[in-house]
């Protein structure tokens, strides 16, 4: 491959100014559109020797045949134009969106004569005002089944006011108290209105207002002995507490903020949108989002902003991010010009902000898991994924066996492997493996033992295997009866083995394929960094494409060996500890429970006086003298 790129300008070419740059293939397509602040200083970057840049990042300039430029006035200027060339050319190897699901809104047609609120997933209505989106279709009519108790605006249909308004005799929300009557002139067309002002205004986040107003009418009227009045004032103010009951508080009153939760990897990320008005949680949008080259966190946050407030009419005064882009300030100055008023964006760094940020991160982080499991659960996507594995590997058949390996370790002690299996694209759990590894120089020599011993019981399909119980983890053949148990062998053999690491892990799980003999079982790797999967004797690794089944399969192998192997590492170290402790005369579980419950761990328990011990319920003055002579001692 050559190292200098055949269509690469020259340097003198590419202005310093402002603009936005796109790379095109030999058809004219457009595969990337980017800005920069300035032109020649970004794209130099990727014109630096092709060794040097990132495995993504080659395979989009190698691909592209051209790049070409356009100059702006401004950096504001050159952020408006990306997002119009995104939006039009929808360029593969830029950040690909898709909405996790169709939420539901709740959409006050402001257009109408009579306005109503209804539950919808068009975004399109002429003059609606919308409010969400809302995580399930029950939430919504909930919330407008509470709301219209204090706020009784129309909910049917458009059919059912017209012939209403013909017969004048109400719609059935109107006979029933559910709505104040607008078709049948219980309540004009401008008190109705009015009531529908209040209804956004509620929902916009004024909420202080209408529960001051309403309990200093209740009192009023109270006090005038109109009871019935008093009565219906409660009622309204019962439901609109209802409502706030379920949007919880989590800023200032005042506050109108959109917060951006972001979990990432090497090819996804998962964004939670809270859309907080008045200081609660009035809506949540999942988002989840395909990367093909190699972004920063910064970056991603630039495109996310660029991507929800693109054709936003609806900005809030302050936007609280995970880490701040680049251009914040200009991203700033392009907001304000839509919001018509100062918009900042923050991180959330330090109380109820941070605390909430914490909670929308979690929330992405399940949502990118539940994004990449979804991918390799369903059958089809599990066909293509082993299709495609077989192709990118050259197999001469699908992997219908994958086994995959990890070694785990603190500080280099404690050294653990997990073995875990997956069959036509499914975790087989009850052939996952763990493996104690007493003595090991580095992690290519642990996954050589690991794997010379796994691949030995291959030669003995007739035997069983010893396991203790205490850890489920395979022991030698030398250890009493009365401490393991015995089940059989796992001597099916895998098509291909996949180990957790990069060209080092794979070379030495060659080694041990060759020293036992079963050279006819592919192996490979996949490197957590670039996510590229690497082949023995390979001086390049292989690079699935962002969209390709097979590395969502294999990251999912990856990522269950390494669970597996922490779980296992975790159990080890608890049933040490426990056997620490067991030793001491007179100790038994459940005060071994209490201590390490008061004192947090074996650790801190050693460094206690035993006067200190002693203040635990249940440890006399003897015992806690034992506990401390004993953990001194070890």
């Amino acid at each position: 491959m050559a190292d200098v790129l055949p269509y690469k300008p020259r340097s003198g070419e590419i202005p310093t100014d402002p603009g936005v740059y796109r790379f095109r293939d030999a058809d004219g397509r457009v595969l990337y559109v980017g800005k920069a602040k300035n032109l020649r200083q970004r794209l130099s970057n990727y014109f630096a020797p092709l060794r040097t840049l990132h495995e993504r990042t080659r395979r989009m300039v190698t691909t592209a045949a051209s790049v070409e430029w356009t100059v702006v006035p401004t950096d504001v200027d050159s952020l408006q134009l990306e997002y119009m060339w995104i939006k039009e050319f929808d360029p593969p190897f830029n950040v690909r969106y898709r909405d996790d699901k169709s939420y539901p809104f709740m959409a006050v047609t402001l257009g109408d004569e009579a306005p109503r609120v209804i539950v919808t997933r068009n975004r399109k209505i002429p003059g609606a005002r919308y409010f969400g989106p809302y995580p399930k279709v029950w939430a919504v009519h909930e919330t407008i089944d509470l709301m219209i108790k204090a706020f009784p605006i129309r909910t049917c249909s458009d059919a059912s006011y017209k012939r209403a308004m013909q017969t004048g005799r109400p719609c059935f929300p109107g006979q029933i108290g559910k709505c104040g009557g607008p078709c049948s002139m219980t309540v004009t067309i401008e008190e109705h209105r009015a009531m529908v002002d209040d209804f956004v205004a509620f929902m916009a986040g004024g909420d202080e207002r209408f529960t001051r107003d309403l309990r200093k009418r209740m009192l009023a009227a109270s006090a005038a002995m109109d009871y019935e009045a008093a009565a219906k004032f409660r009622d309204k103010l019962s439901a609109i507490e209802a409502v706030l009951g379920k949007s919880a508080l989590v800023l200032a009153a005042d506050e109108d903020a959109d917060l951006f939760g972001i979990a990432e990897d090497e090819l996804a990320a998962a964004v939670q949108h809270f859309v907080i008005r008045g200081g609660r949680v009035r809506g949540v949008r999942a988002l989840t989002i395909e990367k093909e080259i190699d972004i920063s966190s910064a970056d991603l946050v630039d495109q996310v902003l660029q991507r929800a407030y693109g054709d936003a009419q609806d900005v809030p005064r302050r936007i609280l991010v995970p880490t701040l882009p680049d251009d914040a300030a200009e991203l700033e100055e392009w907001l304000r010009e839509r919001r018509g008023r100062k918009v900042e964006i923050a991180v959330a760094q330090r109380g109820q902000r941070a605390d909430l940020m914490r909670t929308a991160t979690i929330n992405a982080q399940q949502a990118l898991i539940r994004h990449k499991t979804r991918r390799t659960s369903d059958y089809v996507a599990r066909t293509q994924a082993l299709t495609d594995l077989q192709e990118a590997l050259g197999m001469s058949e699908a992997p219908l066996r994958i086994e995959c390996f990890d070694i785990s370790h603190l500080g280099g002690t404690n050294v653990v492997a997990s073995m875990v299996v997956f069959e036509d694209g499914l975790p087989r759990k009850d052939q996952y493996r763990s493996f104690n590894i007493a003595e090991t120089t580095d992690d290519t020599d642990s996954m050589y033992q690991v794997l010379t011993r796994r691949l030995a019981y291959l030669d003995k399909p007739d035997e069983t295997e010893v396991i203790d119980p205490t850890t489920d983890e395979i022991v030698g053949e030398d250890v009493g009866e009365a401490t393991v148990k015995r089940r059989p062998r796992f001597a099916y053999p895998p098509q291909l083995l996949l180990v957790d690491g990069g060209q080092p892990q794979v070379e030495a799980a060659a080694r041990a394929l060759r020293d036992s003999g079963h050279t006819e079982i592919a192996v490979c790797g996949i490197a957590k960094r670039l996510e590229e999967i690497w082949l023995p004797g390979d001086d390049f690794p292989v690079i699935l494409p962002r969209t390709s089944e097979a590395l969502y399969l294999l990251q999912r192998l990856r990522d269950e060996a390494h669970r597996f192997a922490i779980t296992h590492q975790r159990k080890r170290r608890k049933n040490d500890i426990t056997t620490v402790l067991a030793e001491v005369p007179g100790l038994g579980a459940s005060r071994i429970k209490v201590l390490l419950k008061h004192f947090g761990s074996v650790t801190a328990l050693r460094a206690a006086a035993p006067g200190e011990i002693e203040q635990v319920q249940g440890i006399g003055p003897v015992l806690a003298q034992n506990i401390h002579t004993h953990l001194a001692t070890r």
